[in-house]
């Protein structure tokens, strides 16, 4: 998980005082009732994200508008996705076009949700507005405003009917939380990235999508809100748990009848863990048919029935009221047998997994050694082939992303292969190559991108060589003309004065 660089006390004290106010903030007078006009603000942003193509440069900048909601002092709550990889943010007053500079307080990708404030004196900028109290309770049938603004500043408030919750994920493919819909018709206006919903003058969530063919919208409701702002107010953010499996169901007789479930309703087949996490701390295996968590009987979808909301995929049971540290009592099948274990609950993040499986603000890791372009894999270098990516990018790479075991049993930390060539004197015959991982580099095992920058300055009699783990196995580099390419030729030609980035 991602987070600013804040100093943690700080970031305590504001989000402490903050969860305070929207708990018991008192009722506004009648005058003071909040409006598009006084409780949310434009959000300008400017992003240049990192080329994992070409490791050294960036992308061309552009820009987006979104809306954010105003909290107390002074905060601005808006979605992660709206400033990921922001290199300028600024607030706007809709009504007259002023503007200050802002950054972020923190930012949680797999919530979606990331908190800004401004960058400098405020000044006036704020006075008259109010802040808005976050939401507590919703139930289907429930009308809800989405606000929004004309490109003139006008305010325009649009209705929406709460039809059902469910878990979905958000822009992270394999994020998954609970999400409000809802159904009406929704008007896009101009540069609304996201918009607030508000439920009787409180803020419920963030739209995150709209169909018009459909008349259907997604929010990001006020559980997760609470549950990222609850979490911001300890020291460090954690973020939230993961539970570390994957699983099947359970519909089909003939598998029910060999994974000895007769007697048994409800549960799925676990076809998959991962030893780091939580499930596989707890000692959950590949074969086992989950049967119930914290209480709760799960079917043999992998759904239970929440009190709250009906209906939910379990992973709302570890996303939910859940945090890291809290034990979960599961209910499994191994063999025919019923056994019961505690689960305590952690997470792993992003950037411990064998391959990243996202990566904003910071650029990919890679060493360019005199035309040879070796890079950390990540799931974001992969996205780089389209959004069909699992099927146009090599398999190789992919299928490692899906099963990493092999790679973490070797002592893997990451997998670094090479990425591409550059032409130069040292790459002349092997302009072909690409794909490969790497496995040593001059008798040195390669286990991240470190190993790989420290290897390469300790040639073997003049010659580098590098070893991969298929064909062609092994090549050779003279260590001479590799720095002569450094040197010379990459920053000449190529425009590349940065050879490498290991952090």
């Amino acid at each position: 998980m991602n987070t600013t660089s804040k100093p943690a006390s700080a970031m305590k004290k504001f989000f402490t005082l903050l969860l305070v106010s929207l708990a018991a903030a008192p009722l506004q007078a009648a005058d003071t009732k909040p409006t598009p006009a006084t409780s949310i603000i434009r959000v300008n942003v400017t992003s240049t994200p990192y080329n994992f193509s070409l490791p050294w440069q960036k992308r061309q900048a552009n820009n987006r508008r979104g809306l954010g909601a105003l909290l107390k002092d002074q905060h601005i709550l808006v979605t992660a996705e709206l400033v990921q990889d922001a290199s300028y943010i600024e607030f706007e007053l809709a009504s007259t076009g002023k503007k200050i500079t802002a950054q972020r307080e923190m930012i949680d990708y797999e919530a979606n949700l990331a908190v800004l404030k401004p960058a400098e004196d405020a000044g006036d900028f704020f006075n008259g507005m109010i802040p808005l109290e976050l939401e507590d309770a919703a139930k289907p049938g429930d009308k809800f405003e989405a606000w929004q603004f004309e490109e003139n500043g006008t305010p325009v408030s649009t209705e929406i009917t709460f039809s059902k919750a469910e878990v979905s994920n958000y822009f992270l493919e394999n994020s998954w939380f609970l999400t409000f819909e809802a159904t009406g018709t929704v008007q896009y206006r101009s540069g609304s990235f996201t918009l607030p919903v508000i439920h009787d003058g409180k803020l419920l969530g963030m739209l995150l999508t709209y169909s018009a063919k459909d008349q259907n919208s997604e929010i990001l409701p006020f559980p997760v809100i609470r549950h990222v702002l609850d979490d911001a107010a300890a020291e460090p953010y954690e973020g939230f748990p993961n539970f570390g499996v994957k699983f099947a169901p359970t519909l089909d007789a003939q598998l029910r009848g060999y994974k000895k479930l007769n007697g048994h309703e409800g549960g799925v087949l676990v076809t998959s863990v991962n030893p780091a996490t939580s499930a596989g701390a707890a000692g959950v295996k590949a074969g086992d048919v989950l049967l119930e968590v914290a209480g709760h009987p799960i079917d043999a979808r992998g759904n239970y029935q929440d009190k709250d909301w009906g209906l939910l995929a379990m992973g709302h049971l570890v996303k939910g009221n859940s945090k890291i540290g809290d034990v979960l009592p599961i209910k499994i099948l191994r063999d025919g047998q019923l056994m019961d274990l505690s689960v305590t609950l952690k997470r792993k993040a992003a950037s411990e997994y064998l391959v990243d499986p996202y990566m904003f603000d910071r650029g990919p890791r890679y060493v360019v050694q005199g035309g040879l372009l070796f890079t950390e894999l990540t799931q974001t270098y992969l996205e780089g082939a389209g959004k069909e990516w699992r099927d146009r990018a090599p398999f190789k790479l992919v299928y490692a992303i899906a099963n990493p075991e092999k790679y973490e049993k070797e002592g893997r930390r990451k997998l670094v292969f090479l990425s591409g060539i550059i032409p130069s004197e040292s790459t002349i015959g092997y302009e072909g190559l690409g794909g490969l991982f790497v496995t040593k580099v001059n008798g040195i095992d390669i286990k991240d991108i470190k190993d790989l920058d420290t290897a390469f300055t300790k040639p073997l009699g003049g010659l580098h060589k590098i070893e991969f783990d298929e064909h062609p196995y092994t090549i050779w580099v003279d260590a001479k003309q590799v720095e002569d390419d450094n040197q010379n030729l990459l920053p000449r030609r190529y425009r590349i004065t940065e050879l490498k980035r290991l952090e």
